[in-house]
C-alpha cells in the first residue's frame, strides 16, 4: 500500500501537469468533538485536510487531533481516490494512535499489530441523494462494512444535510451485534460573517446514534 501510495503521488505531481492541472486544496476544521458514523471519537479537535486531485484522480491526507484531552485517539487518514460522473470509489487507510503510543509506530503494518486499517468505498451522487458503501479489508476480522444515504438541501438561509447510516452485520468497530442503524445526522452550515470582508464558515448538526442510544451536537468551524 505504501508504495502504490508513493508511486501515484509521484504521477500526480511530476506527470500529470504535463497534460492536465493539478489542483491542490488546502484546509481545517475545529470541532467541538469528534463523532464519526455516530461514533463518539474524542472531545475537540483540529483537523486539518490535504488533497490533490487530477482528472478525477484523487490523493488526500486527513488527520485529527484533540485539542483538549491528550488521551483522545489521534489519527491520520490518506486515501487514493477515483471520480467520474457521480460515481466514485476509493481505498482509504486509517491510522489511529491512542495518547500515549510513539507517533513513530505508524510505519509499523504487521497483520494483527498494526493500528492501520484499510478500507474500500464505492459511491454515487445523484446530486439530490448521495449513497455510499465502506468495508474494512485489512485489519478488521468482521470486514465492517458502513452503509450511508446523504441528502443536501437549502432551507432558512442555510445549506443543510440529512444522513443516515447503517451497519448490516455484527461489527466489534461499530459495537453492533447485527443489522443496526448506527447513524442519523442533521446538520447546517452557512457563513458567518466577522467583517464586510471577512467571514467563516460554520456548522452545527445533531447526531444520534439509535443502536448505543447516544445524542450528540456538534459545532465545526472551517478554514
Amino acid at each position: 500500500m505504501k508504495k502504490i501510495l508513493s508511486v501515484v503521488a509521484l504521477v500526480m505531481t511530476v506527470v500529470a501537469p504535463v497534460s492536465a492541472e493539478v489542483e491542490t486544496t488546502i484546509g481545517a476544521d475545529v470541532v467541538s468533538s469528534y463523532i464519526w458514523r455516530g461514533t463518539d471519537c474524542g472531545s475537540a479537535a483540529i483537523q486539518p485536510s490535504l488533497s490533490l486531485e487530477c482528472s478525477g484522480l484523487g490523493l488526500s491526507f486527513w488527520g485529527s487531533y484533540g485539542l483538549v484531552d491528550p488521551a483522545d485517539t489521534k489519527e491520520f487518514d490518506i486515501t487514493l481516490s477515483y471520480g467520474i460522473g457521480g460515481f466514485s470509489a476509493g481505498i482509504t487507510d486509517y491510522w489511529f494512535s491512542t495518547g500515549s503510543e510513539p507517533l513513530g509506530r505508524y510505519l509499523k503494518y504487521e497483520s494483527g499489530a498494526s493500528n492501520h486499517t484499510f478500507e474500500g468505498y464505492l459511491g454515487y451522487d445523484l446530486d439530490f441523494l448521495s449513497l455510499g458503501v465502506y468495508t474494512n479489508f485489512y485489519n478488521d476480522d468482521d470486514y465492517s462494512t458502513y452503509v450511508e444515504l446523504s441528502a443536501p438541501f437549502s432551507a432558512f438561509g442555510a445549506d443543510w444535510t440529512a444522513t443516515a447510516g447503517f451497519v448490516p452485520m455484527e461489527s466489534e468497530l461499530y459495537g453492533t451485534g447485527g443489522f443496526a442503524v448506527t447513524n442519523l445526522t442533521l446538520s447546517a452550515s452557512k457563513e458567518l460573517e466577522i467583517t464586510d470582508k471577512f467571514s467563516l464558515p460554520i456548522s452545527a448538526g445533531i447526531t444520534v446514534n439509535p443502536c448505543s442510544e447516544m445524542a450528540y451536537m456538534v459545532l465545526g468551524i472551517s478554514f
